[in-house]
């Protein structure tokens, strides 16, 4: 079984410069609920289909599915996912040992900036970069799967 062990934080700093690479991304969730999402992703030239489930008592684990499929394929299923479209770049930052994936928002979702660091293990210590802000893990907000429900444009003002 296939899992995701990550924390997520809000960015507070500049990093691009440290980044080693990006890719923009474009995905859209075919079915999402608090437990469970099915998510397509384009990501540069490839697509990608995602199957992930909560964890009880775990905001820090998941399941994790992931498949290449073809990007024709993943446009046509991004067309039924509706308005709930996320447009984001990712940079990938290595800091002592870890990498650090950086999503930089778009759209309804502008302005939002987040960080996620995968873990080996769930208690895995590990020293945060300096841009990085709040820890949000415990916050399902900053889930992708609710920013393309309730965009970051609509609860941010509150």
């Amino acid at each position: 079984m296939a899992f995701e062990i990550e924390r997520k934080f809000l960015v507070k700093g500049e990093f691009k410069h440290l980044a080693m690479s990006s890719n923009y991304i474009v995905q859209g969730y075919l079915y999402a609920d608090e437990n469970k999402s099915v998510r397509v992703r384009l990501r540069g030239d490839k697509g990608y289909i995602t199957i992930k489930s909560s964890i009880e008592n775990s905001n820090v684990t998941r399941h994790e599915w992931e498949y290449e499929i073809p990007a024709p394929q993943v446009n046509e299923m991004l067309r039924i996912c509706g308005s709930g479209i996320i447009e984001k770049t990712r940079y990938i930052v290595n800091h002592k040992n870890l990498v650090v994936e950086v999503d930089e928002f778009y759209g309804d979702n502008e302005g939002l900036v987040l960080a996620e660091i995968e873990l080996a293990y769930e208690n895995q210590q590990f020293e945060k970069p300096d841009f990085l802000g709040d820890e949000v893990t415990e916050d399902p907000r900053y889930l992708n799967s609710e920013l393309a429900i309730h965009p970051y444009k609509e609860w941010r003002k509150a």
